[in-house]
This record gives structure tokens, C-alpha cells and sequence, in this order.
């Protein structure tokens, strides 16, 4: 096949980005032909998501303007693996699903949330279930879901509806865990347009027998960006707790950065606990983190669409401590890979017992890290190529070949 790969970043930014620069090689090797089309000006001196040794046909939408389509079309793509776009109003998903069979990955929330957060504030700390729509805005700001500034909601929620809207006009939706199949049933998405293809791992791979652990000496490690729904404060105040049940010391190392990082700081600094801030780490230090570490936890408060790093980290023989939320659910299963606390709501408490759980008995620290790496062996590249080659096979099938197509304008 030809594949389009459409997402909005060509440099390494986040988790999408690096799930791309993992199934690009692997759609190659497996005969297809791989063309990028992305929306932002890229920085040359930074990681870039396609691999440099294929040289793929690659398209800047930022750069072409107007013309980026018909630089595409004379490329004939025969099928659009898309990804979504930055987060105003993007032409070119609405511009591309109409020429061509389209299947979207749906990596978050924001088709189905009218912030794209799934979350509340008040009266208690939860995730929503609610189906995207009017009630939105009435409960907005009862349940302090986003900021208070009404034209902010009200053009945040108009992005979301538009967003929902566009789902119908995909061939099919790709989503990672069952929380999200849920959830895009929920909000009207058919059962015959929607996949379940969980993301695999890309930056680690668990080898052919499980790693050897230690006896866990208490090292605890989060990874990921410093925001609110991350739950990181949380996971700071859980520590002197679980220590003092565990009767000795825990040592936490926090590698990610973001807007929550000040206020961490804080948080460390009043209960007089040593955190090791490590900033953003490249992939190299983050597996030697992780191979240091006895416990991941992934505190995160809202519904997490899958968790990849809990994946990573079972690779390495580490299990997780995390709130039931999400997709995590998926992959962290209680007293096999890791310790569950409530979300309902997450408690300071609850996170400290799972991880007192998770580390007071050496024998069930070893079962928990042997599970966690048995998990992981099923989310491979070889399994996720597997699942997602029968659908764009599909959708290019179902979709025919027009000996003519009609491109809407890009600008």
C-alpha cells in the first residue's frame, strides 16, 4: 500500500510523534510505501520522526500553503493513517478525508470532551463519563472542568463538537485501550468503525527471559510531563507516608519538566522531602532510570488514554503503582504487574498504600516485576503492525479507485 502518514509534527515532541518514528520503519520493512505529511515548520537541528536512511516523500504544510495537496495528490496516496493536527482549526484533516479513505489513530480525548481533559475539580477530584454535548457548558464551571474565562470555554468547546463531528467521515478509528473503545462508543462513534489496536512499545523491548530484580530498596520514578492531571503532587506527599508504614526510607526521582514543576518544588521543599528533579531526559537516561528504579508510578488523575510508560518500564521487569483510571487499566493489573489505588476519588492515602503494597514483601516485589514484564511481551510492534495492516488494507478495499479526485482548497 500507499501509505500518508498526516500528523502535525515532523520533530520528536511527544508521544505520538514517537509512536510514528517507531511504525514508519515498520510499515517500510513490511513492503509499503510511507509518505509524511505534517503541518508545522520543522527544526532541522532537532530528532525527526522519519527515518533518515528511507528518505520518504515528506510535505510541510506550514511551508507548501496552498499547494500542498496537489503536491500530495501527485504522489497518489491510497489510504491517509492519520493522526490529528495541532490544536486550532486545522484544515487539512476535513481537506484530506474527503479525497481519500482516511483512518484515524485517536491518541486523546478531544473529540469526545469539550477540554479534552475528561476531569473535574469539584465537589471531589474524578473523571467524567459524561457524553460530549450541551451539558458541557452548563456544568463547566460547577465542576471547575477547565478555566473560568467563558469565551475560552465557549471556543473550546466549538473545536470539540467540530472535532466529534469529523469522526463519522473516517473509514475507521484506532484507539489504544478499552477505556477509550468505551468511550468514543459513548459518544457515537458505530462498533463497526472502531478498533481496539493497543499502542506498542517503542523504546524498550522485553528480551526472551525476564529481567533479573533485586530485593526493591525503595526507588521510586515518574515519568512524563509536570502537569496538574499527572497527580505528581500527589505522588510526593504519598511518600513519607508509605515510608513510615514501610519503616524505612523511599527515594523519589521525578524526570519530566512543565508548568506544575515550581509548584512540585514547593510541595518537596515544606514536607522536607529529597526529590530528585531530573528534567527531560532522553531515551538512553530514561531506561537507566527505569532500570534503577523498584516501583514507576503513574499518579495520573485523569483517564489516562493508555499509559505507554507503564509499558516500557514492564519491559524492564519494573511494575507501577497508578489510580485506577483509563487506559492504564489495561495494562496494570492489580497484585500481577503493579498495585491499583481508588480514583473514586484518588486519595494522598490510597496512593501510599499501593505503593506500601507493592514493596513491603521482596517475594510479591518479584512476582509484580515478573508479571509486569510478561504483560508487556504482548505489546509488541510485530502484534500492533499485525492489527493495524487488515485495516488500512480495508478501508483502501472498501474505497475503490477513482480514476479522479476532487481536492478541496488548502488555505
Amino acid at each position: 500500500m500507499r501509505i500518508l502518514i498526516a500528523t502535525a509534527h515532523r520533530n520528536l515532541v511527544g508521544g505520538v510523534e514517537k509512536y510514528l518514528q517507531g511504525v514508519m520503519p515498520a510499515l517500510l520493512d513490511r513492503g509499503h510505501e510511507v509518505g509524511l505529511l505534517y503541518e508545522e515548520t520543522s527544526d532541522v537541528s532537532a530528532e525527526r520522526i522519519d527515518p533518515a536512511s528511507a528518505r520518504i516523500p515528506t510535505w510541510c504544510a506550514a511551508e507548501l500553503g496552498t499547494v500542498t495537496l496537489d503536491r500530495v495528490a501527485q504522489w497518489k496516496p491510497e489510504v491517509v493513517y492519520s493522526h490529528g493536527f495541532g490544536a486550532g482549526s486545522s484544515p487539512l484533516e476535513p481537506a484530506l478525508v474527503s479525497p481519500y479513505p482516511t483512518v484515524l489513530y485517536a491518541h486523546n480525548l478531544d473529540a469526545t470532551c469539550a477540554t479534552g481533559r475528561k476531569y473535574y475539580a469539584f465537589p471531589k477530584p474524578r473523571c467524567c463519563s459524561r457524553k460530549l454535548g450541551p451539558m458541557c457548558l452548563l456544568l463547566h464551571y460547577p465542576r471547575r472542568c477547565g478555566g473560568l474565562h467563558p469565551g475560552t470555554m465557549w471556543r473550546r468547546y466549538r473545536h470539540h463538537m467540530k472535532l466529534n463531528s469529523q469522526l463519522a467521515r473516517h473509514r475507521a478509528i484506532l484507539v489504544a485501550s478499552n477505556y477509550m473503545h468505551q468511550e468514543f462508543l459513548r459518544n457515537g462513534v458505530s462498533a463497526q468503525q472502531l478498533h481496539l489496536v493497543p499502542l506498542p512499545s517503542i523504546d524498550s523491548i522485553p528480551g526472551d527471559t525476564a529481567p533479573v530484580r533485586r530485593a526493591p530498596e525503595g526507588r521510586i520514578l515518574f515519568v512524563g510531563r509536570l502537569t496538574d492531571l499527572k497527580g505528581t503532587d500527589y505522588l510526593i506527599r504519598a511518600i513519607p507516608k508509605a515510608a513510615e508504614k514501610l519503616r524505612r526510607p523511599l527515594t523519589l526521582t521525578i524526570a519530566g519538566d512543565g508548568p506544575e514543576r515550581p509548584n512540585l518544588e514547593r510541595v518537596a521543599g515544606r514536607l522536607g522531602i529529597s526529590v530528585e528533579f531530573a528534567g527531560w531526559v532522553h531515551t538512553r537516561q530514561k531506561l537507566d532510570l527505569m532500570r534503577q528504579a523498584d516501583l514507576l508510578a503513574v499518579p495520573s488523575l485523569w483517564p489516562e488514554p493508555f499509559g505507554l510508560v507503564g509499558i516500557e518500564a514492564g519491559s524492564l521487569g519494573v511494575p507501577a503503582v497508578a489510580f485506577a483510571v483509563g487506559g492504564i487499566l489495561d495494562w496494570l493489573i492489580p497484585g500481577e504487574s503493579g498495585e491499583l489505588a481508588s480514583s473514586d476519588p484518588p486519595t494522598v492515602e490510597g496512593l501510599a498504600e499501593a505503593m506500601v503494597r507493592s514493596l513491603a514483601d521482596p517475594a510479591h516485589h518479584a512476582r509484580l516485576s515478573l508479571g509486569a514484564w510478561k504483560i508487556a511481551k504482548h505489546f509488541s510492534m510485530e502484534n500492533h503492525i499485525a492489527q493495524l495492516e487488515p485495516i488500512l488494507s480495508a478501508a483502501v478495499t472498501r474505497a475503490g479507485s477513482p480514476d479522479r479526485l476532487t481536492l478541496p482548497v488548502l488555505g
